[in-house]
Order: structure tokens, then sequence, then C-alpha cells
């Protein structure tokens, strides 16, 4: 990990072309009104509409998990809210974060060795280990 946090990426812009929007009844808060208006909204984004490079494309697809469907789309509902407007905005703010997180490349971790002095400590600990194991044993009546 770096040695400081990293600010969350910003969401990533969509183009309209490459979305596809379809409104649902929703479970949830909203009393009668849910069962007479279709609030909820599953959002569909063709992940081969965007372009991306190989790299940013398997991270994406692997954050999406079972949200990824077989022919390249990531599906979302977003229900949370009474309006339309609100799960709208919820799910497209959701999706540009997914994508976001996709083009972050992770850091690569660079292996390390210990030194001599924690090798030393480390078998000066198993030394006095042993010894108190050792110690342990059967009282002998010489």
């Amino acid at each position: 990990m770096p040695p400081f946090p990293m600010p969350p990426p910003e969401p990533w812009p969509i183009p309209e072309d490459a979305l596809e929007e379809k409104f649902l009844a929703a479970t949830g808060p909203g009393g009668q009104n849910v069962n007479k208006v279709a609030t909820a909204v599953q959002i569909r984004l063709d992940v081969f509409a965007l372009g991306l490079a190989p790299d940013v494309y398997r991270r994406l697809k692997e954050l999406a998990g079972s949200r990824f469907t077989a022919d390249g789309a990531i599906v979302l509902v977003a229900r949370t809210h009474r309006t339309r407007e609100a799960n709208r905005a919820e799910a497209r703010e959701r999706l540009g974060e997914l994508l976001a997180k996709a083009h972050v490349r992770p850091v690569r971790r660079v292996k390390t060795k210990p030194g001599k002095a924690a090798k030393a400590r480390r078998l000066e600990g198993k030394l006095q280990r042993s010894e108190i194991k050792r110690g342990r044993g059967k009282v002998r009546m010489d």
C-alpha cells in the first residue's frame, strides 16, 4: 500500500449512447406509491461501446462480478429512493464509480527480504521459546 491514503477516484463520464434505462416497480419505502409507480431503474451499460483497454476491461469485469452479463453489459438496479430521478442519479453515480475504480491500476508490491538484524531477532526469539518449552519436560527426581 502507498504510504498515504489515496483519494477515491472521480466518477467516470459515461456516454449516453452506451446506456439503456428501464423503469420497474420498486419495493421498499414509498407506501402505496410503490404499488402504482415504476420508480426503480434498471440501467444497462454496453461495455464494448466504451472502447476500454484490455486491462481496464478485465478489472471492470472482475469488479462487476455477477452484474456483468454474457453479452458484455453491466446491469445495475437502483430502487432505494422514492423518485425516478433520484434512482436514476444513484445508478449512474454507482456505474461511474465502478468505471473509475476499473481505471485505477493496482500498485505492484515490491518484494523485500528481511535484514540481518531482523533475522537475528527472529532466531533469538525462537531460542527463547525453545528454552521455555524445554523446561516443560517431566521433572526428574535425582
